[in-house]
């Protein structure tokens, strides 16, 4: 017998353990080289192990929920196998001196139909689907995530969600996954080590939405990406990061370090949880250049995808709150960084301008800083900075 180990693949800087999530084999199941068997799951990133050969998957070493470090073995391949799924069909009958059966056995009543998959779960996330498919449950109606899709909170309590359960349990308990420990251990340490405080400012979007309404067809045709407000948003705080560098900087022990490029994390909600990947060097990309990129990383984000390397080593985060309708929050910085730029919903609102009372569509925007180096002047500073690219766009065309 010839056999291929399946081992635990290096998992990124800082991260040595993981959970087996699940096994998409079983013992005796036919695998082709590089076909998925098993998921793993880190405090950052979800990782896909492919086979290593062909063959029959002959042994699972660590089970879905096992904790195992890199390198650890995850099962066995044996490569002189075709498994039972690969098993040949015996030929049929040929000797006609045989008898033939007097009568044909009564067919098997057929399967009913698999039930049409409810539209809002279909839009769902895939590990929502993956885990309404593990765990049985079939939610009907909506969810409570945007636009109606169900989340895993709908899955696992579905007396807070769409999905109905009448007699299912009052109360469920059901382990935090890596990626949620993690989120709740880091902002916690923030909360616990930086001296944090939050100021406000409001933003009129009048302009820069006509810009993008202007411009938004023939910059998805020439670019092939939509033109949203991130972008702005982006170039529009590395302007002012360059004004006031403290809150592009860090404490590292008894030293400020203050990063000369830009690196800026763009917080994305997913099925999983909250994840940040960082847009590097944001501040050489032309907005096309940010909008593709922010699209990339979302995607891979919203699939579990993301690299170590596309999660790590942020200088400065803008978050987006208003996508969920969010009017007004106070960030949580991500550490080790010193700043955290949240966005919140447009809505339309009754200002004075020009000493006349005019309906415009304005947005609250917030500033999470460490006070321990930044100083207030420096924060509202920052924030004013933002505030005048975004009402008047022309400067961030003109990086002024």
């Amino acid at each position: 017998m010839a056999l291929a180990e399946i081992k635990v693949p290096p998992l990124g800087e800082s991260v040595s353990e993981a959970t087996v999530a699940k096994w998409y084999k079983k013992a005796g199941d036919a695998v082709k080289k590089d076909e998925l068997l098993v998921e793993l799951e880190t405090d950052k990133v979800t990782l896909e192990v492919n086979a290593p050969a062909d063959g029959a998957l002959s042994e699972v070493k660590s089970a879905t929920g096992a904790s195992v470090a890199v390198g650890a073995l995850l099962g066995m391949i044996d490569t002189a196998a075709k498994g039972a799924a690969a098993a040949p069909v015996a030929p049929a009958n040929t000797n006609a001196s045989k008898p033939a059966p007097t009568a044909a056995p009564a067919p098997k009543a057929a399967a009913p139909a698999a039930a049409p998959q409810n539209a809002a779960l279909a839009a769902s996330g895939p590990a929502v689907r993956k885990l309404a498919a593990e765990t049985g449950v079939s939610p009907q109606g909506s969810g409570s995530g945007k636009d109606g899709r169900f989340t895993k909170s709908d899955i696992t309590n579905p007396r807070s969600g769409g999905a109905v359960a009448d007699n299912g349990p009052r109360e469920e308990r059901v382990k935090m996954t890596k990626l949620r420990q993690a989120i709740a251990r880091r902002l916690k340490e923030s909360q616990n080590n930086a001296a944090i405080l939050t100021t406000f400012n409001e933003i009129d979007m009048t302009n820069v939405i006509a810009l993008r309404n202007e411009y938004k067809d023939a910059f998805e045709k020439k670019h092939g990406v939509k033109l949203g407000f991130m972008s702005f948003f982006v170039k529009a705080a590395i302007i002012a990061l360059k004004e006031i560098p403290a809150v592009n900087a860090e404490i590292d022990g008894d030293e400020i370090v203050y990063k000369n490029y830009y690196d800026l994390g763009v917080a994305v909600g997913t099925p999983q949880g909250l994840v940040v990947p960082v847009v590097r060097d944001a501040d050489q990309l032309s907005l096309s250049g940010v909008e593709k990129e922010i699209g990339r990383l979302g995607a891979k984000a919203r699939d579990g995808k993301l690299g170590m390397d596309e999660l790590t080593g942020g200088t400065f985060t803008i978050s987006n709150g208003g996508v969920y309708g969010s009017l007004m929050s106070t960030p949580i910085i991500n550490p080790p960084q010193s700043g955290i730029l949240g966005m919140h919903k447009t809505m339309d609102r009754a200002i004075v301008v020009n000493g006349k009372v005019e309906v415009r569509p304005m947005m609250y925007v917030a500033l999470s800083y460490d006070h321990r180096i930044i100083d207030g002047r420096e924060a509202v500073t920052f924030l004013v900075r933002v505030k005048e690219c975004i009402e008047d766009p022309r400067r961030v065309l003109l990086d002024m």
